[in-house]
């Protein structure tokens, strides 16, 4: 501050011609006022141009205000310079402020109309964001910018369900795929060649086993013949065989000595070989019938099948004192001497079932008992292991005046002892025949099969115990339970039971 004392009004600038730029301004009260400009926001250009004018007024009337000396700082070093550039004799159109107001007062710099400047524009410079401009430039991008914050918002909540339907499709394919594996991936993997081998690999041949091939027998028939008997892995990898080679073999019936574990290829040469075939030979397995023994015969021994029907009709021309030869054709391998009868076939069998009988110590006149025991023990016990048990429960059964209740002497006296099934229908159960244990007391009228060698010795030594039950509760292990009770017994037919629902195709 000056230490004289400031005049009441505005010192005019000691430049000459600076009076008459203020008689030539128009008069503020003629002049139709226009609206204030807003306020420019501090930082941007229009800030800075307003900065310069500020300081070209405070340097020409010569008392600036602090505020005022302060403002060229901070405006931007273009907009400085292009005002100091100006011609003195261009004064800027805020001038008017020393023009009188209405009331004759000296008019401030506030009251005058803003002129239009005839400054050049000072050149650009980065711009300098304050809240406010920052705010309005947010408000355009958000609407223009594909960059904008909230976008991605979006986008995330477009690329979420993008990847919600993204894993439903997987799982739906997931899915789709196991249940296609489930219900089809048997026949795929044998048609791709995937899985274990359907073939035994070459040396894993061991020990021995006979194969019955039958008279009018095929590959199919043979194939399922050679893995019945062990030799071949499946019971199909033979048969493929022959169809992929093209092999024109011929087959002739008999019995054949092969290996077990053998290949496909390594089975075909072994029957190809004359030396393994046993000459008019036959094989008998155990349980069959005199009509099912007699027609395995004629398969594979060169004696027809009427002699053999006609040979096995008197049992009292082989010493047998029974009304028929059920039970006396022992089941083993056989080989006959070249034109061998039908008779000599016959009593080759009885002889070998006198021998059995013989082993085990039965007496002459308890021979046909014995073979009926033992003929039901042979049809009822799935394991040689429950052969002796099962000789046990018909033993106590008959012992307390029981009713056998044997399901095989049913099935044979109704005529489907070889039906498939371990299930006896309710008409075979009912059936009013001399074999039928159901109805009648004691044993049935002959024996029901052929008995092997474990079966008559259990017929003639059964194993103790109080059993007067039994059932097999798993037809594919042959597990059996035994019980004493007749509530036991219940719940070891439910367990029966159950195990037939959840495996319908394992011969219930």
């Amino acid at each position: 501050m000056s230490d004289r004392e400031e005049p009441s009004v505005p010192v005019a600038s000691s430049r000459p011609e600076q009076p008459d730029l203020f008689q030539a301004l128009p008069d503020p009260q003629v002049e139709v006022p226009r609206a204030p400009e807003p306020t420019a926001a501090p930082g941007s250009r229009r800030a800075a141009r307003e900065a310069a004018r500020k300081a070209a007024r405070s340097s020409g009337a010569g008392t600036p205000s602090a505020p005022e000396s302060a403002a060229p700082e901070a405006a931007a070093p273009e907009a400085a310079a292009a005002e100091a550039s100006r011609p003195a004799d261009v004064e800027p159109a805020d001038a008017a402020k020393r023009a009188a107001d209405a009331d004759g007062r000296v008019a401030s710099r506030e009251d005058v109309p803003a002129i239009p400047s005839v400054v050049a524009e000072p050149a650009p410079e980065p711009e300098h964001h304050d809240e406010a401009h920052s705010t309005l430039e947010a408000l355009f991008r958000h609407g223009h910018d594909h960059n904008a914050p909230a976008k991605p918002k979006r986008r995330r909540r477009g690329c979420l369900v993008a990847l919600i339907i993204v894993f439903v499709l997987i799982g739906g394919l997931a899915a789709g795929g196991l249940w296609v594996w489930n219900t089809y991936g048997a026949q795929i993997s044998e048609t791709m060649g995937w899985g274990p081998s359907k073939d035994y690999e070459a040396g894993q041949a061991t020990g021995q086993t006979l194969v019955t091939i039958a008279k009018g027998d095929g590959g199919e028939q043979i194939s399922n013949a050679l893995y019945q008997s062990g030799v071949t892995k499946t019971k199909d990898v033979f048969y493929d065989m022959l169809v992929k080679s093209g092999s024109a073999d011929t087959f002739y019936p008999g019995v054949y000595r092969l290996q077990t574990k053998m290949t496909a290829a390594a089975a075909l040469k072994a029957l190809n070989d004359p030396k393994n075939k046993l000459q008019n030979s036959a094989v008998i397995p155990e349980g069959y019938t005199v009509a099912q023994t007699i027609e395995k015969i004629a398969k594979s021994v060169d004696v027809p099948l009427a002699d053999l029907q006609a040979a096995v009709k008197n049992p009292a021309d082989y010493g047998v004192s029974a009304p028929s030869l059920e039970g006396w054709l022992f089941p083993a391998l056989y080989e006959f001497p070249p034109g061998a009868t039908a008779k000599d076939v016959v009593s080759t069998l009885v002889k070998r079932t006198r021998d059995s009988l013989a082993t085990a110590g039965v007496p002459a006149a308890d021979e046909e008992r014995v073979l009926t025991i033992a003929s039901i023990v042979q049809r009822e016990a799935r394991a040689e292991a429950d052969f002796y048990k099962v000789s046990r429960v018909i033993s106590n059964r008959l012992d307390q005046g029981m009713k056998l209740q044997m399901d095989s002497t049913a099935q044979y006296g109704y005529g489907e002892l070889h039906s498939g099934s371990a299930s006896t229908s309710d008409a075979a159960q009912n059936d009013d025949n001399p074999w039928n244990t159901y109805v009648i007391d004691g044993l049935p009228k002959t024996p029901i099969a052929n008995p092997g060698d474990k079966a008559i010795d259990a017929a003639m030594h059964p194993t103790p115990g109080p059993w007067l039950y039994f059932v097999t509760v798993n037809l594919d292990t042959g597990e059996t339970v035994f019980s004493s009770t007749y509530a036991e017994h219940e719940a070891a037919v439910k367990q029966w039971q159950d195990w037939c629902k959840a495996n319908p195709d394992s011969g219930c």
